[in-house]
């Protein structure tokens, strides 16, 4: 499978600076994003003109397990580690937080999945059950952009269930008072007369009725996939309604490293690309590291930037060979926005571009956390399941617990984010080593796009890098205060 290329795309950007109010511009977290002139991205690929899809960014390791795998059984059946909430939130050092009351309360994280999954409430009540946890203060689900047809078995129903079980098992798993809200579409993404439209339409239903103060959205899509940037940018609404009303949206970078999907979901682009919505510079892309843990979660060595598209134990339980095959975090430079002021300070790195991610968390096949599932089609029991789709969730708690300590939610939290990482805070955990360089074979010939190097400060694998909870808490509060 070799992806083809489009024609150059470097002058294909949309101004994400200050701007007249007459051109759709709106101040959000001191700057102006605004809609533009479409500009045509098709190239000699044959790409739908109405569709492009977006998908979930989760990945099942292996078969259903009667209980949750420990470290030390994934590693010896496996042959990769896995782990459990405990040893996330030591990672991720969240228990002075709790301990100080900070846990969610009063906050409501709002997660935003196709159809969502016909067992979650049950299963999320096996997962706390197993491991201790007590059930949101709330777990309400609505369908305010139409009613999603009866459950029925199949490859897309089944990966969005699981998607969705991935996302609010780990939301609640980091901010365990926060109240969840699960906000499930009538259809399968596809842009164009149905799919993305109507999570635009469910998304405002959250703004506009003030539902919840952080959106995690586990999806995403290629940049080329769309036709113009105008049908993209078509798009945005939601996202710009959210920064107007300072509600913080989160959005997965990707899995295939810096190749990503074309519109048919199997063929890679054979050049570096990155996707949307998380390249959108009101919206915190979450890029993926890998963590290292013992059995109590500490570090038995730092972080590093995702990668297990050259693992052969990760490539066996995700495709059932060695690879290699892309599996990694996403990330690059958007061709649809220039580089916003917020990264004005990291220009060497982005160029004219905007620049994903902004942040990292855990997502490594290679270091899977343990979900429970029972919904048809695939046997129920455990998975250790891996991806952006577990680190975007993973970051919505952590910003629920921010929001808490605030007393209010944050918004848009890019400037502050970079200004912290200006600053050298103690809470941003600079990730200096891995990239997302992926390779695939293509017949007998091995394809490889050249992705981005961990560096010293903010860099085009990791972002910032990740953080430590106790510290990047207070001080992302402290930053975002006016």
């Amino acid at each position: 499978m070799r992806g083809t290329r489009v024609r150059s795309t470097a002058a294909i950007l949309v101004t994400a600076g200050a701007i007249s109010a007459a051109t759709v511009g709106i101040s959000a977290g001191g700057m102006s994003v605004a809609a533009a002139k479409p500009a045509n991205l098709t190239g000699p690929t044959s790409i739908s003109p109405n569709a492009v899809v977006l998908r979930p960014e989760a990945i099942h390791i292996g078969g259903a397990a009667s209980g949750p795998y420990t470290t030390a059984e994934c590693k010896r059946i496996l042959r990769i580690s896995c782990y459990a909430p405990g040893q996330v939130r030591q990672a991720y050092n969240l228990w002075p937080l709790y301990r100080k009351g900070i846990t969610g309360k009063g906050q409501t994280i709002v997660i935003v999945d196709s159809f969502g999954s016909p067992t979650i409430k049950k299963d999320l009540a096996v997962f706390d059950t197993t491991f201790n946890l007590a059930a949101p203060p709330s777990f309400t689900v609505i369908q305010p952009a139409g009613v999603v047809p009866a459950y029925q078995a199949s490859s897309d129903r089944e990966g969005w269930a699981g998607e969705t079980t991935l996302d609010v098992e780990y939301a609640h798993a980091m901010a365990p008072e926060a109240a969840i809200l699960l906000v499930e579409t009538p259809t399968s993404e596809n842009e164009g007369t149905t799919g993305f439209p109507q999570i635009v339409t469910a998304e405002e239903y959250v703004i506009n009725n003030a539902l919840g103060g952080v959106i995690s959205q586990s999806f995403s899509a290629t940049e080329q996939t769309f036709p113009t940037a105008q049908s993209l940018l078509n798009l945005r609404a939601a996202y710009l309604d959210a920064a107007a009303s300072g509600v913080t949206v989160l959005a997965a970078s990707g899995d295939s490293g810096a190749a990503d999907v074309q519109f048919n979901a199997t063929t890679y682009y054979n050049y570096a690309v990155t996707s949307w919505p998380d390249s959108d510079p009101v919206v915190t892309g979450i890029g993926g590291t890998q963590l290292h843990l013992n059995a109590a979660g500490n570090r038995t060595s730092p972080d590093t930037v995702w990668n297990d598209t050259y693992d052969p134990a990760a490539q066996s339980f995700v495709g059932g060979n060695a690879g290699p095959s892309p599996l990694a975090g996403g990330g690059g430079k958007s061709v649809i926005f220039e580089r916003p002021p917020f990264q004005n300070a990291v220009a060497k790195v982005v160029g004219e571009h905007r620049g994903v991610p902004d942040v990292s968390m855990s997502a490594a096949c290679n270091g899977a956390v343990d979900t429970y599932q029972s919904f048809p089609g695939q046997s129920t029991g455990w998975y250790p399941t891996c991806g952006t789709s577990e680190a975007t969730p993973l970051f919505a708690g952590v910003i629920a617990l921010a929001d808490q300590l605030a007393g209010h939610p944050l918004g848009v939290i890019n400037p502050a984010l970079y200004a912290l990482s200006a600053s050298r805070a103690a809470g941003i955990v600079d990730i200096t080593k891995g990239n997302n360089t992926v390779s695939w074979v293509v017949g007998t010939k091995l394809q490889t796009v050249t992705g981005y190097q961990a560096l010293k400060g903010y860099d085009l694998a990791s972002g910032v890098g990740t953080v430590n909870a106790a510290k990047f808490v207070p001080e992302l509060v402290a930053e975002s205060l006016p």
